[in-house]
Parts: structure tokens; C-alpha cells; sequence
């Protein structure tokens, strides 16, 4: 392989191997190109096989993206991993409060995680839509919390916390939400796989769709 190839040319030649690699598979026309860019931030090939779309999410999440929704991230990893160029454009405001230090002080006063905090303040600005959860299992478990308890119906919600500690088990109570909320639309996976980087992969994914058109 030429070392002299374009970004674009790297990524295109990517692309080709993954769909190579992966064949047939189960997903519509505007869910493979998020799992392909998972795939393609990650180099897991499991993505192709444990990922989750509820009806319609991808249609609203690009939707979200266009009418400018803020969006909320809980790791400062995930903030910067999404296009700032891309998210611009449809002016798309983004905030992380994990390491506020308000939030901090509130979190160590209350013997509870930054993470639930964050995810408090974040949805407690109503130009906030969009929440992106690629790392703590509490962020997640709190949001579904605020949809439940507090009236929160985010725009959509991308739940992929990571580890071996209530990860799963929040993307678990993630998919239930779909039989009593079903007007939420959200994008998670099965398992302890997840982060920030995929997290912020699937934004860049919706971003690119909703430039296209």
C-alpha cells in the first residue's frame, strides 16, 4: 500500500476492506454507513453483529443535526472527537459538564458521580437534544432516569458506555426504553463494547449524512 495516499483515499480504501470483510448483512442503507464508520474508528468487527438502532433513528437524529440541537457528550473525549467543522454548519452548540468545577463540588457534597450531575445540568438547557454516552454507565442510567421521572425526551440518545461495571446493563435499560417510550430515538449496542471515540464516530456519521442531503 502506497503511503502517499490521500486521507480520503485511506478512508475510501478502508471502507472497501470493511465492506469486503463483513459481506452481507442485516443493515438498512442509512444504518450501515454509522456501523461502518463504528467499525472503522474502532477496527471491531463485533460492531457489525451487537449494534441497535430504534425505528427512525438515524432519520432523526440527521433531522436533530440539521435543526441545530445542542448536544450533550459526558466524557471531554467524545466533546472533541466530533466534527466541530461538520457540527458548525448547523450550528449544533456542544457542551461537557463533567469537569465542571461546580459539578464537582455538587457531586463530592452529594456522594454522587460527576457523570449523573453532568447529565442533569446538560438536559436541564432546553436547546440540548442530542446526548452522546460513550463512557460512564451512571450518565446513561441517569438520563433514563430524567426521560422517566422528569419529562426528559431527548432527541435522540446515543448509549454506548464502556466496561465491565453496569455497562451493559445501562445499554440494557437503554433498549427496554423502546417499548414504553417509543417516540425516543436512540443508537446503543449489546455488550461491555462501547466509548468515546465510537460514541463521537456515530455523530461524525449522522453529521456527514445531514451535509449530504
Amino acid at each position: 500500500m502506497s503511503v502517499h495516499l490521500r486521507p480520503e483515499e485511506i478512508e475510501a480504501e478502508s471502507f472497501r476492506m470493511i465492506d469486503a470483510e463483513v459481506g452481507p448483512h442485516p443493515w438498512s442503507p442509512s444504518e450501515w454507513p454509522v456501523v461502518r464508520r463504528v467499525i472503522h474508528t474502532s477496527a471491531d468487527f463485533e460492531y457489525s453483529r451487537s449494534m441497535f438502532f430504534s425505528a427512525d433513528a438515524v432519520f432523526r437524529g440527521v433531522e436533530a443535526l440539521r435543526k441545530g440541537r445542542g448536544i450533550v457528550t459526558d466524557t471531554t473525549m467524545a466533546y472533541s472527537g466530533i466534527s466541530k467543522v461538520r457540527r458548525e454548519k448547523f450550528g449544533n452548540g456542544i457542551s461537557c459538564f463533567v469537569a465542571d468545577p461546580e459539578v464537582a463540588r455538587e457531586a463530592r457534597s452529594q456522594g454522587i458521580t460527576r457523570s449523573i450531575l453532568a447529565m442533569r445540568k446538560g438536559a436541564a438547557d432546553q436547546d440540548n437534544g442530542i446526548f452522546v454516552i460513550g463512557n460512564a454507565p451512571t450518565a446513561l442510567f441517569e438520563l433514563l432516569r430524567l426521560v422517566r421521572q422528569e419529562g426528559l425526551r431527548p432527541d435522540l440518545v446515543i448509549g454506548l458506555p464502556v466496561g465491565f461495571v453496569g455497562a451493559a446493563e445501562s445499554k440494557n435499560a437503554l433498549l427496554a426504553l423502546e417499548a414504553e417510550y417509543p417516540q425516543i430515538p436512540f443508537i446503543t449496542n449489546r455488550g461491555r463494547k462501547g466509548g468515546s471515540n465510537v460514541a463521537a464516530a456515530i455523530v461524525n456519521a449522522l453529521l456527514i449524512m445531514a451535509e449530504e442531503g
